[in-house]
């Protein structure tokens, strides 16, 4: 049996692998997306004061601290049995909207468009964001830039911090708005809006506008039914600070609406051997291994996830959006894994809508921004929407407020299984016997996870067996004298 590996994967947060096995006709017979790092975070978090946490884990990740942050404020506000006042709920949203529109205007350009723009069997050397800005123009690269630039500087104004922000704590946020911020913001709102909707001009003409992409968008080995799983709120549109978590069926049909403190009774996590990423399933279910399908728990949280648990969007220009991508590719659900990029640039559009909505709501500089805990700790569910799936953060604390236990379901480990089904779907469908395995065609099979937007150190958590390690003992000249090693096969 012929192995290919390519190590390392490109174009992700994180690390990771992919191993193909081809059978003795050249076929393939197998393939794997193996994590090989650990982060380790729920299990140093014990023993921490728990109101520590929003900063702590803010600090798993460089590229999403944001959602973190907010889903762990939200654990510690249930720890705390209390509710923020309204003008700490909607700057906590304002906040997070801000932050969707950097995260997705950061994957669409700089991860997933070089795909195609340039194409998916371009030289690698210019398949980049500078080969994007090269063949669409500076202008357009001055717009991205601008954007990235606009979004972080709201971020870092009501975060504290452009990166692992600091704001969110239990019972609200640590400062109100001014009028003048508010203002700034306002502003900068009104200029996303007009830039996201440029974004999905582009993408109509760069990407529907190419009946090639189109044809591989809707072909078989990036098509997956499965289940899908998004926040909702009260009209079952979609929200991404708060809500109910709703699973629809492949179908389409509601399975099952869940509040954060509910998650358990829904949602199993496995392991295997041979990664450090966990394996989330549909308990109701029930693990079937790594097929797709209604018989399967195997389910998928991610922005194509969350338009199809919903019924719509909550803005007027995201919903016109929405509702002409699904008249295009033939209705509700759609199952085509590359369609997620579409779904991106509609949410892109939401976020900046909200964010626009909420820098003019007149509660938003109100200067009641936090409730104080006054309870006794105990245990709290916290879930938020982040861009890459539902992330979950579940505290169990003494009454001390000291961590005791801690479990996180991160948005990419949601999509662990159906990443390596869909993977392994590309790879069969695209490397046929006496096909010339090109970079190229390695690329596309790529595409399949890229369209996740996964983020592989904020996922793992895992540890199964031993940690990798080797020890070299040098003598006085330098030399390797032995060699001791643990977990390396």
């Amino acid at each position: 049996m012929k192995k290919i590996s390519i190590d390392p994967i490109t174009r992700l947060e994180g690390h990771g692998r992919i191993d193909i096995f081809l059978d003795e006709e050249g076929e393939v017979a197998n393939a794997y997306l193996v994590i090989p790092e650990l982060r380790g975070f729920e299990k140093f978090c014990q023993g921490r004061p728990v109101e520590e946490l929003p900063r702590i884990t803010a600090r798993i990740c460089g590229v999403c601290p944001e959602a973190h942050l907010m889903a762990s404020a939200k654990a510690c506000d249930a720890v705390y049995h209390l509710e923020p006042p309204p003008a700490g709920k909607k700057l906590r949203e304002l906040f997070y909207s801000a932050f969707y529109v950097y995260d997705h205007t950061t994957n669409f350009y700089v991860l997933a468009a070089p795909d195609f723009v340039m194409g998916p069997d371009a030289d690698p050397a210019i398949r980049n964001i500078l080969g994007v800005i090269n063949e669409v123009g500076l202008e357009v690269g001055g717009k991205v830039i601008e954007a990235r630039g606009r979004a972080l500087d709201i971020i870092k104004m009501l975060g504290a911090k452009p990166v692992h922000p600091i704001s969110a704590i239990p019972g609200g946020m640590s400062k109100p708005m001014s009028e003048e911020e508010r203002e700034e913001v306002e502003e900068s709102a009104q200029w996303l809006v007009d830039f996201s909707q440029f974004t999905i001009e582009l993408f109509n003409d760069v990407v529907l506008g190419n009946k090639e992409y189109v044809d591989l968008i809707l072909s078989d080995p990036f098509t997956l039914p499965t289940y899908y799983m998004g926040l909702v709120d009260d009209n079952n549109r979609v929200n991404f600070y708060d809500g109910l978590v709703r699973v629809v069926d492949p179908e389409g049909v509601e399975f099952v609406k869940y509040a954060p403190d509910e998650y358990l009774d829904n949602i199993a996590e496995r392991v295997e051997p041979w990664t450090y990423l966990k394996f989330p399933y549909l308990k109701k279910v029930g693990w079937k291994g790594f097929v797709g399908g209604k018989s399967s728990g195997v389910y998928r949280a991610t922005s194509l996830s969350r338009l199809n648990a919903a019924d719509g969007m909550a803005t007027p220009l995201a919903q016109a959006e929405y509702e002409r991508m699904y008249e295009t590719l033939g209705g509700k659900p759609v199952h085509q894994t590359l369609a997620t990029h579409w779904a991106r640039i509609i949410e892109l559009l939401y976020a900046a809508e909200r964010l626009l909505e909420l820098a003019t709501d007149p509660e938003i500089t109100d200067r009641d921004v936090r409730t104080i805990p006054t309870e006794t700790p105990t245990e709290g569910v916290g879930i938020v929407e982040a861009p890459r799936g539902t992330l979950t953060h579940h505290y169990l604390t003494d009454e001390r407020g000291l961590v005791l236990r801690c479990n996180l379901i991160v948005g990419t480990t949601n999509n662990y299984a159906p990443m390596a089904i869909s993977i392994k779907q590309a790879a069969q469908g695209l490397i046929k016997k006496g096909k010339v395995i090109s970079e190229g065609l390695l690329n596309m099979v790529e595409m399949a996870f890229r369209a996740y937007d996964p983020c592989m150190g904020c996922a793992t958590h895992s540890l199964p067996g031993q940690t990798p390690l080797e020890v070299r003992i040098l003598d006085a000249a330098g030399e390797v004298v032995e060699r001791l090693s643990q977990g390396l096969g």
